[in-house]
């Protein structure tokens, strides 16, 4: 239900009004940081010894660490609750981690978790001047749908690193089921040694696609973090040539998530 359509009382429920300044502090904080990043740390650090793999994996650590500090700066302001299971199993070399994408900061939470992995990011985001500063910096992979950002991701893999990728490319709308493309099935096949399911739960609903940072709910965000078992790539890449185990991977891991999400549907008090 649109928050237009609420009784003017409810939105005193779980301090709405603290809650909405504390949001619109919350990406004035991300904002600016990304700004101080781009014109003051990061050339900072560039200054720093090392080759360019060290200046990469300190430039992610730095991102990952501002990130965890963004999520704990809203939990302790009362926007947000979280919890997350199995992050032991997190930041393994080769390993991709795939996740549901319900809401903007999602992204986040999992950069934040894996301090030093690598990531698959909308290519919008390499024109936003908060965020391209520190995306150049830390090497991610722009998701522009070529073959060359399937190869680099699959190379990230190859080498070593940890790769965190969103199959459905943009915000699940609120209702319907993940819908994930292919892409992510090919780069598993083609680079990764395990495959590992992250299932987010966002309730209730908040900065789902083409919603603004305003439009808060009336009471206070519970994001849930649940670490799948890992899934083996190489028992799909023995079924048949290329596009028919990448066909089948990404049926699997949709019916995977649907099925995971609907379950967790059904515990929910």
């Amino acid at each position: 239900m649109d928050l237009a359509t609420q009784p003017v009382t409810a939105k005193h429920r779980d301090a709405y009004y603290w809650r909405l300044l504390a949001t619109a502090a919350s990406f004035t904080l991300f904002g600016l940081g990304g700004l101080c990043l781009r014109l003051l740390v990061f050339p900072l650090l560039s200054c720093l010894p090392g080759d360019a793999q060290t200046h990469r994996q300190r430039a992610r650590h730095t991102v990952a660490r501002l990130f965890w500090f963004f999520v704990r700066f809203m939990a302790r302001t009362g926007v947000l609750t979280y919890d997350i299971q199995g992050a032991e199993k997190l930041g393994r070399p080769g390993q991709m981690i795939i996740a549901n994408h319900p809401s903007l900061i999602d992204v986040v939470f999992l950069i934040g978790l894996v301090r030093h992995a690598n990531c698959v990011v909308k290519q919008s985001l390499w024109q936003n001047p908060f965020t391209r500063g520190p995306l150049r910096r830390t090497d991610y992979i722009s998701n522009d749908g070529s073959m060359d950002m399937l190869d680099a991701a699959a190379d990230a893999l190859k080498s070593g690193q940890t790769l965190i990728i969103f199959p459905e490319g943009t915000r699940t709308q609120p209702g319907q089921p993940p819908a994930f493309h292919r892409g992510a099935a090919a780069i598993a096949l083609r680079g990764a040694k395990i495959l590992t399911p992250v299932i987010i739960k966002v309730s209730p609903t908040t900065l789902t696609k083409a919603e603004p940072w305003y439009r808060i709910p009336n009471r206070r965000v519970h994001f849930s973090f649940r670490v799948g078992a890992d899934i083996d790539p190489q028992t799909f890449a023995a079924q048949g040539p290329a596009p028919q185990a990448s066909r089948k991977l990404n049926d699997y891991l949709h019916h995977y998530f649907i099925k995971e999400l609907a379950e967790d549907e059904r515990s929910a008090p």
